[in-house]
């Protein structure tokens, strides 16, 4: 059913474009069609079904007796003296050609070019006179001299400063993200800068559908000439063709790889080059399309038009492909689509308004916003391409479009929205990150546990004071000490070599202290960056532990005694004197006992017990004050030996994911910059 109905189209609408119908039925006369070469067969792709009615071809007709001749290769030329500017002249004067009865062809030439109309632009009858592409692109090439070079494309200074920004971004990014994650953001860069070199002043628009929509129908309608082929075999549009209804839109043309044989010129017409001056047309095969190669060039061609005109019809507007393939990925691009509901002549009464709501109704569960109201968005439009109803209206939004010379960088912003919204999760979060300073110092201080920095200077603590007793200290409690000393080493003063499992502790701890800051500096992070700050942090801390064995040997006691306070000398001193009395005192004993000093007991006795006693009271009160500095020396020692351990970490382990992390916030001010909010 949905068959017949597409062929009734295809035959009105090839009627009223040939004018040949009515002549053709009356007098019985058949169009017949001249094989085309095989070299061009196998390059046109576009060949007639068969079983087609003859009066929805529309072809030219060749032979020894009647129209152009043509040359070895298939190529057509035109009877002196003629240059038609459609297909309704050369239709014309077939017919003529053929009702005088002529036995003999004319003399083939090639139509002399005449000011801006010389180009190498076909009349529209596509793989029926087919020019060699050598011929096209030497026309081609005297357009070119003859009419100066477009303007290129100018971007404004937001878009200019986004595109920066997402090459800085990709720049930064080379070395911790995947090349395919960044794949996307590289060829909108490519795009954006290819584009920016072409022409300004046109605008290429793509007309795109699914089978049996009638988007080549709409697209002869636009362009007042048959230049797409129709019919009721599918697909019927195997190639991308293209019209252009202005100079200097070749570049553009090849950029989308369609070849000379596909380029065609519209109908000329004042009204219609004043209002759709620098469009270019595209007519794409069919999306949904069985052919592989059809899908890929709609693929292809879509990521580098300016603009897309979705043509849908009554039966497949809601079509999952459609919706799901293509209008909810390219949602972001609203302002720069059409969506066109064709065929409404076969919508009987209101039916084409509610078939209408609908697809708006879709379309707004897509995510594509709608241009009513004066708001930016997609354009909704219901037409008939057969009756040429609402084809108008939507010929004067394509002229307002063109006219505005916007759409192109809508486009490359549009492009840069989908990437930046594709790279978000490797540049977004929503939370905090970074390593604060409570999490260096914890780093720090498992450090510093790791090598003992607070029983070193304990140690010094200890070693402070004994150097303090031995300085003040009774000669009789020295003199034991020094005995006691010589039965045991000593372990205050010189640093006792670590056994195995100590230092295997040690090693532990210093990885899980380089752990912990892994994860605290990672935590919030996107998934790659945290990956990198991880690796940042296991790279540091290779070889962490022996350094720190190193530094403890520096940074711990120094050799020698430890320093001693002004106030020594002064202790030592009153420690010889009370020395000094006990010493007098015995012997004053001694010399009264074997009678050389006269007997005197008080006086030699209380010089004996003042020594005796004076002796421990300076001890102590050398002990006294000796700890408070003995307590600032440990300190001291200990500061020292974590300040070292500190500077070995950050140095190996904090500065590197320091790094890592100041480059992350630097991807995300440009990432920032991209999606517009820095």
């Amino acid at each position: 059913m949905t068959a017949v109905t597409d062929q009734d189209h295809t035959e009105q609408a090839a009627n009223a474009v040939s004018g040949e119908s009515g002549d053709a039925e009356r007098g019985g006369e058949r169009s017949v069609e001249e094989p085309l070469p095989e070299a061009e067969a196998e390059a046109d792709a576009e060949v007639e079904p068969e079983g087609e009615d003859e009066h929805a071809r529309v072809e030219t007709v060749s032979g020894p007796e009647s129209g152009p001749e043509r040359d070895e290769e298939g190529n057509v030329s035109e009877a002196p003296g003629r240059a038609p500017a459609d297909g309704h002249a050369r239709a014309g004067a077939g017919r003529g050609r053929r009702e005088a009865g002529s036995g003999s062809p004319e003399p083939a030439h090639t139509a002399a070019p005449d000011g801006d109309c010389a180009d190498s632009w076909d009349d529209g009858l596509i793989a029926r006179r087919v020019t060699a592409e050598t011929e096209q692109a030497a026309a081609m090439e005297v357009r070119g001299h003859n009419a100066p070079p477009p303007a290129p494309l100018t971007y404004d200074d937001p878009l200019r400063s986004r595109l920066d920004a997402l090459r800085e971004l990709v720049g930064l990014s080379r070395a911790r993200l995947d090349s395919r994650t960044l794949a996307e953001a590289g060829q909108v860069l490519d795009e954006a800068a290819a584009r920016r070199r072409l022409s300004g002043q046109h605008t290429v628009v793509a007309i795109a559908g699914a089978t049996g929509s009638g988007k080549s129908q709409l697209f002869n309608s636009l362009a007042g000439v048959a230049i797409s082929e129709t019919g009721v075999r599918r697909p019927t549009t195997a190639a991308p063709i293209a019209c252009s209804w202005s100079d200097g839109s070749a570049s553009l043309i090849e950029r989308l790889g369609i070849p000379p044989r596909l380029r065609r010129r519209p109908l000329q017409s004042a009204e219609s080059e004043a209002q759709l001056r620098g469009l270019v047309l595209v007519d794409l095969p069919d999306h949904d399309s069985a052919a592989v190669q059809h899908r890929e060039h709609v693929d292809r061609i879509l990521a580098l038009v300016d603009a897309v005109i979705w043509v849908v019809d009554p039966e497949k507007y809601a079509d999952a492909i459609l919706h799901e393939r293509y209008l909810r990925p390219m949602a972001g691009h609203a302002e720069v689509m059409f969506v066109v509901l064709n065929q409404i002549d076969r919508l009987p009464g209101e039916a084409a308004e509610q078939v209408l709501d609908d697809l708006r109704r879709l379309l707004d569960e897509d995510g594509i916003a709608l241009g009513e109201y004066g708001e930016p968005g997609a354009t909704v439009l219901a037409l008939s391409a057969l009756t040429g109803d609402g084809v108008g209206e939507l010929r004067e939004a394509l002229g307002h479009f063109v006219t505005e010379r916007g759409a192109p960088a809508r486009r490359i912003a549009a492009d840069v929205d989908a990437a930046a919204w594709r790279l978000r999760p490797v540049y977004a979060t929503g939370r905090r990150t970074g390593l604060s300073e409570e999490a260096r110092d914890d780093f720090a201080a498992r450090l510093a546990d790791a090598v003992g920095a607070t029983a070193a200077g304990e140690a010094a603590e200890r070693a402070w004071l004994r150097n303090a007793n031995r300085a003040c200290g009774t000669p009789w409690l020295r003199l034991w000490r020094w005995f006691e000393g010589r039965r045991e080493p000593s372990t205050g003063r010189l640093p006792v070599r670590a056994q195995p499992d100590e230092e295997a502790t040690a090693r532990q701890r210093v990885e899980q202290a380089v752990r912990t800051l892994a994860d605290r500096a990672s935590a919030g992070l996107p998934a790659p960056w945290a990956q990198a700050v991880r690796e940042a942090a296991v790279r540091g801390s290779q070889g962490l532990p022996e350094a720190l064995d190193q530094l403890t040997a520096r940074a711990g006691l120094p050799p020698g005694r430890p320093p001693r306070p002004g106030w020594w000398p002064v202790a030592v001193l009153a420690q010889a004197s009370m020395t000094l009395l006990q010493i007098v005192g015995g012997l004053w004993l001694v010399g009264q006992i074997v009678g050389v000093m006269a007997p005197n007991l008080g006086v030699p006795v209380l010089l004996m017990v003042a020594g005796i006693i004076g002796g421990p009271i300076v001890e102590w009160s050398c002990r006294m004050a000796a700890r408070g500095p003995a307590r600032r020396y440990g300190v001291e020692a200990e500061r020292r030996l974590r300040e070292a351990a500190s500077g070995c970490g950050r140095a190996r382990v904090l500065d590197p994911v320091a790094a890592e992390l100041l480059r992350y916030r630097e991807v995300r001010e440009q990432y920032g910059r991209v999606v517009g909010v820095g």
